[in-house]
């Protein structure tokens, strides 16, 4: 498989929150390199990228990766809260894919591994039956707010249209090897873009929602569907969803590309 080439990404375009990551990460490298020998800190800094990240860095991170998956359970759910506290104003962060006006024939396209892709409408979405969350959504930048969102399991609607498997059947997570490994979106411009591990998104908490407060998401906050993964940073909870599709090899990931944590998980 060919490398992702890093993305030219120019300071003026990093979002204010992200440079002041870079700083901490900067300060972070001045601290590893006074730990470490000269030597390795100039191998390490001189390495080839992976992934947006100095390879060694990259291998850290994926390690990280695999030791939080060993304790990762679908079984183990996060806090949920009454409703009545969850945020009458709830908070928008990122813009990224959000920056052209929704297609007026938006259709959700779902790729399979047999067949034509399938194109959705929010009354397709709609038909499976609605779950609700009052959880604490956690920015990656370090805030935190709870909030209320509603819409339809992922895990269901896997299964209502028998997605993420390689045989075409409805998912079953018992069968582990039928399972693709990951689940990759973009919104329709193309311009955000996660992967998701499938342990992630077939958790129950996982939503497509449409919903905010009970009432329609917004544009800002992704309307008309987006991702609600409340065992991830938001990072992941991706916006105004256009295209969905699945793979074993891992998805183009908006901030892993840039030097960044691909799992991101709380």
């Amino acid at each position: 498989m060919s490398q992702i080439k890093e993305p030219n990404l120019p300071e003026s375009d990093v979002p204010e929150s992200m440079a002041r990551r870079r700083m901490i990460t900067s300060f972070s490298l001045f601290a590893l390199a006074a730990a470490i020998p000269l030597g390795v800190y100039e191998w390490i800094t001189n390495s080839p990228k992976l992934y947006g990240a100095r390879k060694p860095l990259r291998r850290v991170l994926d390690a990280n990766a695999a030791i939080a998956k060993t304790y990762f359970s679908n079984t183990h759910l996060v806090a949920t809260f009454p409703v009545e506290e969850a945020a009458k104003k709830p908070r928008t962060n990122g813009y990224d894919g959000l920056k052209t006006p929704l297609p007026e024939d938006w259709k959700l396209q779902i790729d399979r591994a047999q067949g034509a892709p399938l194109l959705l409408t929010m009354d397709d979405v709609k038909a499976l039956p609605k779950h609700e969350i009052v959880y604490e959504f956690k920015c990656i930048e370090g805030w935190s707010q709870v909030q209320h969102w509603g819409g339809v399991r992922l895990s269901d609607f896997m299964a209502k249209y028998k997605l993420g498997t390689k045989s075409g059947d409805a998912p079953n997570p018992e069968s582990t090897d039928d399972l693709y490994s990951y689940v990759g979106m973009e919104t329709p411009d193309k311009g955000y873009y996660v992967g998701i591990d499938m342990e992630s998104a077939m958790h129950p908490q996982t939503l497509l929602a449409y919903e905010l407060n009970g009432q329609p998401i917004s544009a800002p906050h992704g309307a008309p569907i987006r991702l609600i993964i409340p065992v991830k940073y938001g990072v992941k909870n991706l916006k105004r969803i256009g295209r969905m599709f699945f793979s074993d090899t891992r998805p183009r990931d908006f901030w892993a590309e840039r030097g960044y944590d691909y799992y991101v998980g709380l």
